[in-house]
């Protein structure tokens, strides 16, 4: 791993990075003259490395880091706000589990890929679907999930069936990361709150920090949302929402898994497929990290392997039977 500080992360960093061929980058959202972000949109199309960025909770920092993660940054950690010393000593343990974790990412397909700031709605999306009354989509991701998330719900048309999803990610990120994808899809997206119906046009994401779940209210679908244990070493855990999927929609649910490290969601997805549920995995090839697709479809959770951009072709063809 190599921490380029801000005045080499300007000027040497190319050279820094011919030379020592790093494995991991860290790199700090705010940087003079240059920020983490504009040194991404240089680096990655020149030399894809697997970068964790480390984070502020400030409103700006909060924006750059969201930035840097559709730039090609593979995680993050956060700084400490209050207690710093204690705070400190936590955000090392989790940068270096994630320096670990990101040391055996994918980002190749970074390599001479233009970078674009934003994009608008994908015309796939503007498709009509049918026969998609009273279906629940059901996505689980960690790792690399919050561009791959984007790749799948971009594609869904307006018509979609309503979309819940776990994205592994710390409180007051996951509402930000619902306004954006908020401007980009057809669909409506919000951080999920108690009570919000599950319905048609509609994408729920799960707040960070806080575990979520669907129940049924008579002929409706809502979701739950409250402070909880850790599942799966995670809160939101993947297998709470889909292990509720299971129990509360059944045969109606279609599971996707994207990537991310770790098992969770395996066992919830496979509850889905004993309950009828139809679910797929991301592939090895497009994965960031290949952990949490593979051990849901090597349990049987997952029916088959599909590239991310093929994602949203599937699940629509699922919910139609065509």
């Amino acid at each position: 791993m190599v921490t380029l500080k801000p005045l080499d992360a300007i000027a040497n960093s190319s050279d820094k990075i011919v030379q020592l061929k790093p494995d991991v980058l860290t790199l700090d959202v705010e940087m003079p003259r240059m920020d983490g972000v504009e040194f991404l949109r240089k680096l990655m199309p020149q030399f894809p490395i697997p970068i964790v960025m480390v984070s502020s909770l400030t409103q700006k920092g909060k924006q750059i880091t969201m930035d840097a993660l559709e730039a090609g940054a593979v995680d993050f950690v956060t700084k400490p706000t209050t207690n710093v010393a204690q705070g400190l000593n936590a955000m090392l343990m989790s940068l270096r589990a994630k320096v670990k974790i990101a040391s055996n990412a994918n980002v190749s397909h970074w390599k001479n890929k233009p970078i674009s700031r934003r994009s608008a709605p994908s015309a796939t999306a503007n498709h009509a679907l049918d026969e998609s009354t009273d279906k629940v989509i059901v996505i689980g991701a960690s790792t690399g999930g919050t561009e791959a998330i984007k790749k799948v719900i971009t594609k869904l048309p307006s018509n979609s069936p309503g979309v819940v999803i776990v994205q592994h990610m710390p409180p007051g990120f996951t509402k930000m990361f619902s306004e954006r994808l908020n401007q980009l899809c057809s669909m409506e997206v919000k951080e999920a709150e108690t009570g919000d119906r599950i319905r048609q046009g509609r994408i729920l994401v799960a707040p960070g920090a806080m575990q979520m779940e669907i129940v049924r209210s008579g002929g409706i679908y809502q979701v739950k949302c409250y402070a909880g244990e850790k599942v799966s070493g995670h809160c939101p855990s993947v297998d709470v929402v889909m292990n509720s999927a299971a129990k509360q929609v059944g045969r109606n649910a279609v599971g996707v898994m994207l990537t991310g490290m770790g098992s969770d969601g395996a066992e919830g997805m496979l509850a889905m497929h004993k309950a009828g549920a139809r679910n797929l995995a991301q592939d090895e090839a497009t994965s960031v990290v290949f952990g949490m697709p593979k051990v849901a479809f090597e349990k049987g959770g997952a029916e088959k392997l599909v590239a991310i951009d093929n994602i949203a072709s599937n699940v629509i063809s699922l919910l139609t039977g065509k």
